[in-house]
């Protein structure tokens, strides 16, 4: 799953894949747009890790068993298992890079690439 997760990342306009940890950095790959993280997954275990809206909407996909805890992350992020399926993790990335996005500088926002924010 984590194949398709960073096809998905790599599929977004500006994404930016990083290794930014010293210790087998090779290991997880840090998706940023505008230098923002808005995803992260580890070659070790299955699943990737997003940003939700708030912490609201992240308790709600735990409790509905779509998402679990993303560790070492704030409370409004969850990763998302393959189990929850191709399309619900298509969702959940461009709604973590649409948040990620949306939170930049217009100044910053205007130097990416176009992406349809409403989609």
């Amino acid at each position: 799953m984590n194949g398709f997760a960073r096809e998905v990342c790599a599929g977004m306009p500006g994404a930016e894949l990083t290794h930014p940890f010293d210790k087998n950095s090779e290991d997880i790959d840090v998706w940023k747009i505008g230098g923002k993280v808005f995803a992260m997954m580890t070659v070790h275990a299955d699943g990737v890790s997003v940003k939700c809206a708030d912490v609201a909407t992240a308790d709600m996909l735990k409790e509905a068993g779509i998402a679990e805890k993303a560790p070492y992350c704030h409370a409004s992020w969850v990763r998302v298992p393959s189990t929850s399926g191709e399309e619900e993790v298509r969702h959940r990335i461009e709604t973590s890079y649409r948040i990620i996005r949306g939170g930049l500088t217009k100044k910053r926002q205007t130097t990416l690439p176009p992406f349809d924010m409403g989609a």
